[in-house]
């Protein structure tokens, strides 16, 4: 499968963003929707969906790049302020043998904690989904503290 094609109206993000399948939502604005990850390499695994159909980075808008990242970097210091990790992943896969599963442009914040082990992508097992509530309303409680 070249990286570029034809996107999928019914990728599982893509039913996610229309209501049809539910999320864990952490934020959400006019441009994106960030949701946990439901298999996580680590606690507080999250992912941010560019609202605008697209596969990957590379037949992405730029304005519709331009507008992910910037909340991505806040979700990123949303999840820094919720679990204080030691560092953070922020990673984006373009195509299959690159390590994408999903072919809806979707950015993956993962909170790293130095003597924590670390499942690699596409290996985690599903998470509890209390827990990933209760993650959820963490990051999205620290956010709106951010935004007052």
């Amino acid at each position: 499968m070249p990286i570029r094609g034809k996107y999928d109206q019914n990728n599982i993000f893509a039913k996610i963003l229309r209501g049809e399948m539910p999320c864990y939502k952490v934020y959400e604005d006019e441009h994106v929707l960030a949701l946990m990850d439901l298999f996580p390499q680590a606690p507080g695994h999250t992912l941010v969906i560019p609202k605008n159909a697209g596969r990957n980075l590379l037949d992405t808008d730029d304005e519709v790049l331009a507008n992910a990242i910037i909340r991505v970097k806040k979700i990123a210091l949303g999840i820094e302020a919720a679990f204080s990790p030691d560092g953070l992943i922020i990673t984006q896969f373009n195509g299959e043998p690159a390590g994408q599963s999903v072919f809806h442009l979707h950015f993956h914040i993962i909170p790293r904690f130095a003597d924590q082990p670390f499942d690699r992508h596409g290996r985690a097992k599903p998470a509890d989904q209390e827990i990933l509530q209760s993650q959820a309303e963490n990051i999205s409680d620290a956010i709106k503290q951010m935004d007052k």
